[in-house]
């Protein structure tokens, strides 16, 4: 990101990898082997196999300081790659998004909300480790029933209005949706469909129909370039390529490129009844 010239991107749409050590090499290995780790398996219920989870409570003082070093310098070349007045939508969750805010407003974007996404998952309410017995009615975390992705914007520049970046960068505010209404914060989302999983058997893979909203508010006037400086296997270019948006996916991960190349295609063909019943996206 620090090799693309300034003030190139006009948004921002991604799900990084905010646990600091859950996407380390060594630490795909045991999730695929399903042995150790920081993934944790769920178990199945009622014959469905639920996806893989990071256990972000097992991040030590040190780690989360590395987490917040990161976001801090991460925020710095998202200032730097977006116009003034872009905007960046960022996957997180209930546990760690207080320090990645404050990491990326340190690094030189405005906070200005959040999205959430409502959806079920199978993140906390378990009962304290190796004491389950003991204490039966006691949860250590409530159950996740949404996501939070964090809404941020590269500053306009002195004595800018939002009209004004509109006019200059075409940047500086979110795109209506299509039937009129504003851009909402909050999503209703089911989980990612097992359709959408055959094509991309990414562990943190959204669904195109969040993906989409998602890519089709972030570019106020409906045209700009879009980044995911953290592919993974290329949903979120899918959500952009559906709607015939210009996109760029950066992603490090060898298999993760590989599966993107094949994926992108077949996600981005993909409806969904959410797309063609409220939204028209599809």
């Amino acid at each position: 990101m620090g090799r693309i010239p300034e003030n190139s991107i006009h948004g921002i749409v991604t799900d990084p990898p905010y646990g600091v050590k859950e996407y380390e090499f060594d630490q795909l290995a045991k999730m695929a082997n399903g042995n150790g780790g920081i993934w944790r398996i769920p178990p199945s219920f009622d014959g469905n196999v639920r996806s893989p989870l990071p256990r972000f409570t097992a991040l030590n003082p040190k780690e989360r300081d590395q987490l917040y070093r990161f976001f801090v310098e991460w925020g710095k070349v998202a200032a730097h790659v977006l116009r003034p007045g872009g905007h960046a939508f960022i996957a997180t969750n209930s546990f760690l998004c207080q320090p990645v805010y404050s990491a990326l407003v340190e690094g030189g974007l405005e906070f200005r909300g959040q999205v959430i996404r409502v959806v079920r998952t199978l993140r906390g309410g378990d009962r304290p480790k190796n004491a389950e017995e003991e204490f039966p009615d006691v949860c250590s975390l409530p159950r996740g029933s949404y996501e939070p992705w964090g809404i941020f914007r590269k500053p306009l520049p002195n004595s800018f209005t939002v009209s004004d970046c509109l006019r200059r960068y075409e940047t500086g505010g979110l795109r209506r949706l299509p039937d009129g209404l504003p851009f909402s914060d909050l999503i209703q989302s089911g989980r990612t469909s097992q359709s959408e999983r055959l094509h991309a058997d990414h562990p943190s893979l959204k669904p195109q129909a969040l993906l989409r909203e998602l890519v089709y508010s972030v570019l106020p006037l409906g045209k700009g370039t879009l980044l995911d400086p953290f592919a993974g296997s290329g949903s979120t270019i899918a959500a952009a390529e559906a709607l015939g948006l210009s996109a760029i996916g950066i992603e490090k991960n060898r298999t993760y490129y590989e599966m993107a190349k094949e994926s992108i295609g077949p996600l981005s063909r993909l409806s969904s009844d959410r797309d063609q019943a409220s939204l028209a996206f599809a």
